[in-house]
């Protein structure tokens, strides 16, 4: 483990102006995998920080928890909501295996991704909305740990194709995983207490549904899988803080 992986993870999930060598990257790999959720933290600290500025300015929740929400699509380009439009649209519109991921692979969106995308949305939006002074570590801990799910797919489920960033990246090994799992649950124990625990249990829950659903319809992950994972496991973390922080 090394602290560079931080900037791997920041260059590939984020937005964030962070360089780093090109030959470090090819060599990585999945090996920086532990690192995600830290990235995400880094994402939702900054994300956080506007929605806190636009509350102590007056504006109303609902306006932070946009802001909130334009703030993180802004820092990681929508990466993840693109995986999940494109998730729904390839796992629910196509009939076979070779279908689906076809569908997923094709850059226009359908009626399953939009709706999946405005669902999405609005869902973190009024969870977002009503969090109220536990914002912060709520987003912390939703960020933390829905890149730590991301971090179990890639593990626990085969390729579903032959190629694209899943298969690219690779799959981390057992210690990455370890590491990243219990440094995300940790940090968000620390950030929200013993409801930090529920919180993990909520987030390996969504994660192994998506896990189930994507192994029985496309036989393993894709990239795409891996982002509509982190999106269903954010939404199933910040519904349940809306009601155990607040």
């Amino acid at each position: 483990m090394t602290p560079r992986d931080l900037a791997l993870a920041c260059a590939l999930l984020t937005r964030l102006p962070i360089p780093v060598a090109t030959e470090f990257a090819a060599n990585r790999g999945a090996k920086a995998a532990w690192a995600y959720p830290l990235a995400g933290a880094l994402v939702a600290l900054i994300a956080g920080g506007i929605g806190w500025g636009a509350l102590a300015l007056g504006l109303s929740p609902m306006i932070a928890a946009g802001l909130v929400l334009a703030g993180q699509v802004i820092m990681t380009g929508a990466m993840h909501e693109d995986g999940l439009a494109d998730s729904a649209d390839g796992l629910w519109g196509g009939w076979t295996k070779e279908r689906r991921l076809e569908i997923m692979k094709d850059s226009r969106i359908g009626s399953y991704g939009v709706l999946a995308m405005v669902l999405s949305m609005g869902l973190r939006w009024s969870a977002i909305a009503a969090l109220g002074s536990a914002l912060l570590p709520a987003l912390l801990a939703s960020a933390l740990l829905s890149r730590a799910a991301i971090i179990c797919l890639m593990a626990g489920l085969p390729n579903a194709r032959e190629g694209g960033l899943s298969r690219a990246v690779g799959r981390p090994g057992a210690a990455t995983v370890t590491l990243g799992v219990v440094l995300a649950v940790l940090l968000s124990l620390a950030l929200t207490g013993w409801i930090g625990l529920g919180l993990a249990l909520v987030a390996a829950a969504a994660a192994l549904i998506c896990a189930a659903i994507a192994r029985a319809k496309i036989g393993g992950q894709t990239g795409d899988i891996l982002g509509a994972a982190q999106q269903i496991c954010e939404i199933a973390i910040l519904a349940v803080a809306s009601v155990a922080l607040v």
